[in-house]
């Protein structure tokens, strides 16, 4: 058997594989398709201070290799995830990521505050990089030092450990990830969604109701790729890669460009086995390369910094 067991911070998991915010529920819906004893941890939906009830229809458009969607963070708020979610995911085996968002650094701060001491939460995923809120224009995502004052107000309130999922939406995601770190974040997830937009070119309409939205799946992996090894190079803190991932390979990808661990989103909406059939080939795959620890393999891409710094 091969050690698939990863530390994101202070938080110990089973295996390297996460779902992604968005994409599987809440909590346990999909528990029929991947129990979760399966994966290293389930990551909620984002959820913030107040009901959303998220941007028009039409919001969700499919491409050719993924989807795009405006869903604007539709939620019932935290209070109705601490009455109805929190009490459904007590006694799920395996590690629960609540992925809070807001609109102001106060929001993010005063949600983490609120559900700081759930027993139920082992960490926070704090959302800084919807594109498809106020058409993609807040800062959180693109700012270095907005970004740090959000994971700040958030580190300072809970003593839970705290992941920064970060845009690749901008020119260089290294400062992004470098000032999140410096904020105190304990780890980063690379990438969010692309920024994308179709139209119809009979009618003249987009697709999207907000015409531009996140554009998620199997085109985008090379992009989340590079963006992740970024992230990996210049910052101590372990890098969670997302983006287009639906096979062990993929995942072998992401852990050789650095990352600790990964989560899988689009692709289970087709298969929502997916998460769990790839946590137990991961197992046959590492012991067929005679890797005896998925930590042995993190971070071995030969890309020549050593020869650099020589």
């Amino acid at each position: 058997m091969v050690d698939l067991a990863v530390s994101l911070g202070s938080l110990r998991l089973r295996n390297p594989i996460l779902t992604a915010s968005g994409t599987f529920g809440h909590g346990l819906e999909m528990r029929a398709f991947t129990p979760a004893s399966k994966v290293g941890a389930l990551v909620s939906k984002t959820v913030t201070l107040e009901p959303r009830a998220g941007n028009p229809a039409p919001r969700i458009s499919e491409t050719e290799a993924g989807f795009l969607n405006s869903i604007g963070l539709e939620n019932r708020g935290v209070e109705h995830y601490i009455a109805h979610t929190l009490p459904e995911v007590a006694g799920a085996d395996t590690r629960i990521v609540t992925n809070i968002g807001g609109e102001s650094v106060a929001d993010y701060a005063r949600i983490a505050e609120v559900l700081a001491d759930r027993e139920e939460i082992d960490a926070f995923e704090v959302n800084l990089s919807c594109p498809n809120v106020h058409g993609g224009k807040l800062p959180f995502g693109t700012v270095p030092r907005v970004a740090a004052e959000v994971i700040e107000a958030v580190r300072a309130v809970t003593s839970k450990p705290v992941f920064a999922k970060l845009s690749p939406n901008v020119t260089r995601i290294a400062d992004m990830a470098v000032a999140v770190e410096g904020a105190g974040a304990d780890a980063i997830t690379a990438v969010n969604t692309l920024l994308g937009m179709a139209v119809d070119w009979k009618s003249g309409r987009p697709a999207l109701a907000t015409v531009q939205g996140g554009y998620s799946g199997p085109g985008i992996r090379p992009v989340a790729l590079r963006c992740a090894w970024e992230c990996a190079r210049n910052v101590s803190i372990p890098v969670i890669g997302c983006g287009g991932i639906s096979s062990v390979e993929h995942v072998l990808e992401f852990l050789v460009a650095g990352c600790t661990a990964v989560q899988i989103g689009t692709a289970s909406f087709a298969d929502p086995t997916l998460p769990g059939r790839i946590a137990g080939e991961l197992d046959g795959e590492l012991a067929r390369a005679g890797i005896e620890r998925v930590g042995d393999l993190i971070g071995t891409i030969r890309d020549g910094r050593e020869a650099q710094r020589g």
